[in-house]
């Protein structure tokens, strides 16, 4: 897999290139093959929350998100989006995937977020949860009961991309590649989009950007690249 392209629009980077051809019938049991990572995925969205709390005063008191921390947190989510790629969150790829919090980069799925060096002591304490409501709002349409769940109810972090939309665009794709032999490029790109779209408000919700996920769904397996600035030359007359 090549290097993913830099993100024009947020810090957080999420790919996911299609791994096609695909087994007719393996997505109908990846929930057994899964239960091991969720296993494990439970504890480690258990100390993300909890480091998170700890980076919350970190931010608090020196402006800056602990970095050791930062990557653990990075780790969780990169992990999160390989077994969501696999599963039910997109389904992907059949590759399995491993259990690690570093980044692979022979896997089909690639997360990351740029480490910010300085982040706003006044804006900590409000853009987690009064800020992010608008954005709460269009991920649980997109990501169903999981992420409501996530953003507080019940105290549980651990899914993602569970349910809503991209569930029920995952089963129709599930249900295509059944007959077909192939998911529908389509539905994969807006999967894909509302995945990237979680991940965001994700990392803004957990602290770890200040800049605000922009209201735009960019779909598809790569990250937009970068507009170009404008250049100026001798002929250019500023505004």
């Amino acid at each position: 897999m090549s290097t993913p392209a830099g993100p024009s629009v947020s810090p957080v980077r999420v790919e996911g290139n299609l791994d096609a051809p695909l087994n007719r019938w393996l997505w109908l049991v990846k929930w057994a093959l899964m239960i091991p990572h969720y296993i494990v995925l439970f504890f480690l969205w258990i100390a993300f929350f909890v480091l998170t709390v700890i980076a919350f005063f970190g931010i608090l008191f020196t402006g800056r998100y602990p970095r050791g921390i930062f990557d653990f947190n990075v780790g969780v989510m990169r992990w999160t989006w390989r077994v969501g790629f696999y599963s039910y969150s997109a389904l992907g790829t059949d590759r399995y995937p491993r259990f690690s919090l570093a980044d692979d980069p022979e896997y089909p799925a690639r997360l990351d977020v740029a480490y910010p060096q300085n982040l706003s002591r006044g804006l900590v304490l409000v853009k987690w949860w009064l800020l992010a409501i608008p954005q709460y709002v269009i991920v649980a349409i997109f990501a169903g009961g999981a992420w409501a769940t996530w953003s507080g109810a019940g105290d549980k972090w651990m899914s993602v991309g569970d349910g809503g939309l991209i569930g029920l665009l995952v089963l129709i794709s599930g249900i295509a590649l059944l007959f077909t032999g192939r998911i529908p490029q389509s539905i994969y790109d807006f999967v894909l989009g509302m995945n990237r779209w979680c991940f965001r408000v994700l990392a803004y919700a957990a602290l770890m950007t200040d800049d605000y996920p922009p209201f735009r769904l960019d779909m598809g397996g790569r990250e937009p690249e970068p507009e170009p600035s404008p250049e100026v030359g001798p002929d250019t007359v500023p505004a």
